[in-house]
């Protein structure tokens, strides 16, 4: 499985060369005669590999800059100092507090990126625009399109408000669009290319959207519509989880844990549209350096030093409350051991164990099983606008510990193999749930309760007796966590605002990010979001 993997990454290729695709937000450059008649992609494998450059600049940030601003300012996920490391002059703190500014890192990090990404497959559309008719061709332009529209999607969830850069080109003086302009805008494109997307899953259309994906970015859309645009779309939702249950090319794979492993791919069948990463040849996504404490190196044989610094919040953490659900066994949690069973040990002091400890004996030697604990309680002697849980052994373990993506002992660095789904059968099931409690109306003999429990039935949990609206937010944290949906729900059902950790502001104005101060400098037809 990991020699497809790895063929399925390798589509940046030859024709990357020749079109010169870069990552750059650049929008004047001169593309003209770069392709002639003798050098147009031809075969299937040939426009495959003519769109390479999108899906490279799609996958650089989504597991980063990306990532960071749709989970780290929710309840699923935090970054804390530890022993003074990791506050980077506050830009992880601004993230769990809401404190971000119009100058902050990711939200111009992730700005960059997610046009870039536009730019690239404006590029690459006109580039084929021109190539001789075929049905490699209209394939090709419409995976190319509806990655767009993903990335406008993107934008849109999180700064609002954002410029349509619909031709590469396009001057830099573009305004902002009304949400509602963008949602219309999205919707429109992805009916448009719907026809001309390929209905085939697995390994041949593997990390390339198909049919199935635009359906599912649309249920995303109308799911979100109410809040979007103002306009509820509950119905609409329900007809975009029916097209892709329907289809019977989706499941919910039996093992659970297994589906994010180094060796996931295409033979996951619960992975509608998914991101291939590869150690070697699909770089940026490495979540073992952030979420393993750093004794944990040679239980999984990484070839790094894990950095430690990413925990979840206790509240969080209290959603898994059934011992037989597998999802638990995503965290780490409790006493630790190695894959022998013995207890992991780390050789201390007694001072260097707990700060707190002034006895005579402080630098007397003694062995500390590791053991996470849940609560993220601040170092006392430092400001607490540091978020520094402390400098003792002690301090260096708090926190429970994802691990859903499986640290990559093949790999020669931090980077890890393991893909990263964006839409997944298990979330258009909960998504239909929640679109009939909102008030949609039941299809195919589905009720809320039943699309539920499929889903829990699958994790091995307990069927629930009945369900409401908290009920489905509380099965989409145990099923997607720390897959980058939990600040888009929480938006949704009404708990950005609420208090968690150390958080605790209640800005609706914050549920979108600003527009970062580089892009409107450069740019003066941008217009900043209210409240920055």
């Amino acid at each position: 499985m990991h020699s497809i993997k790895r063929f399925l990454r390798l589509i940046i290729p030859a024709l990357a060369l020749l079109l010169g695709l870069t990552a750059c937000t650049k929008l004047d450059v001169d593309v003209k005669s770069q392709l002639a008649d003798n050098n147009f992609p031809r075969t299937p494998q040939e426009y495959i590999e003519a769109s390479g450059p999108v899906y490279t600049q799609l996958r650089d940030q989504y597991a980063q800059s990306y990532w960071f601003m749709q989970e780290l300012c929710t309840d699923e996920a935090i970054i804390v100092a530890r022993a003074g490391n990791w506050y980077d002059g506050g830009k992880w703190r601004d993230l769990h507090y809401h404190s971000w500014t119009i100058d902050h890192i990711h939200v111009d990090g992730t700005w960059q990126w997610g046009f870039s990404e536009v730019s690239a497959c404006n590029r690459v559309i006109q580039l084929l625009d021109a190539a001789p008719a075929s049905a490699p061709k209209k394939t090709t332009l419409a995976e190319v399109r509806a990655t767009r529209a993903l990335a406008n999607f993107l934008m849109m969830d999180l700064f609002g408000n954002i410029p349509l850069i619909k031709n590469f080109g396009d001057t830099v003086a573009l305004a902002t669009s009304q949400r509602t302009q963008v949602f219309n805008y999205i919707e429109g494109e992805l009916k448009a290319v719907l026809p001309d997307l390929s209905q085939t899953t697995g390994a041949a259309t593997y990390g390339r959207p198909t049919r199935w994906t635009a359906f599912a970015l649309l249920a995303k859309m109308y799911i979100n519509a109410e809040y979007y645009t103002g306009t509820p779309r509950y119905n609409d939702a329900i007809a975009m989880c029916d097209s892709i249950i329907q289809s019977h090319q989706f499941a919910l794979d039996a093992d659970y844990l297994r589906m994010f492993d180094i060796d996931n791919g295409p033979q996951i069948r619960d992975f509608i549209f998914a991101i291939p990463y590869d150690n070697i040849q699909a770089k940026n996504q490495y979540f073992a350096r952030y979420s393993l404490h750093t004794a944990l190196k040679d239980k999984y044989g990484i070839p790094f030093i894990p950095s430690d610094p990413m925990a979840t919040l206790p509240a969080f953490y209290s959603l898994y409350n059934d011992p037989n659900d597998i999802r638990n066994g995503q965290w780490l949690v409790g006493k630790q051991y190695d894959n022998q069973g013995n207890p992991i040990i780390i050789h201390t002091t007694k001072a260097g164990l707990d700060q707190t400890y002034k006895g005579a004996d402080a630098d007397a030697l003694v062995d500390y099983q590791l053991t996470f604990t849940p609560d993220l309680t601040l170092d006392p002697t430092i400001d607490p606008l540091k978020l520094d849980v402390g400098n003792d052994e002690l301090g260096k373990a708090k926190g429970y510990r994802n691990n859903k993506f499986f640290p990559d002992k093949t790999s020669l660095d931090r980077n890890q193999s393991n893909d990263v789904p964006v839409f997944r059968y298990a979330d258009i099931l909960l998504t239909k749930a929640e679109a009939i409690l909102r008030g949609g109306t039941p299809t195919l003999g589905d009720d809320a309760l039943g699309l539920v429990n499929r889903v829990r039935a699958r994790a091995q949990a307990q069927p629930l007796a009945a369900v409401n609206l908290q009920t489905i937010l509380d099965e989409r944290g145990r099923e997607l966590a720390f897959e980058g949906w939990r600040r888009n729900d929480l938006i949704r059902f009404g708990k950005f605002e609420d208090k968690w950790g150390y958080k605790t502001d209640a800005d609706p104005r914050h549920r979108i990010y600003p527009i970062p101060a580089t892009q409107i400098q450069l740019n003066p037809g941008l217009r900043q979001n209210p409240g920055y």
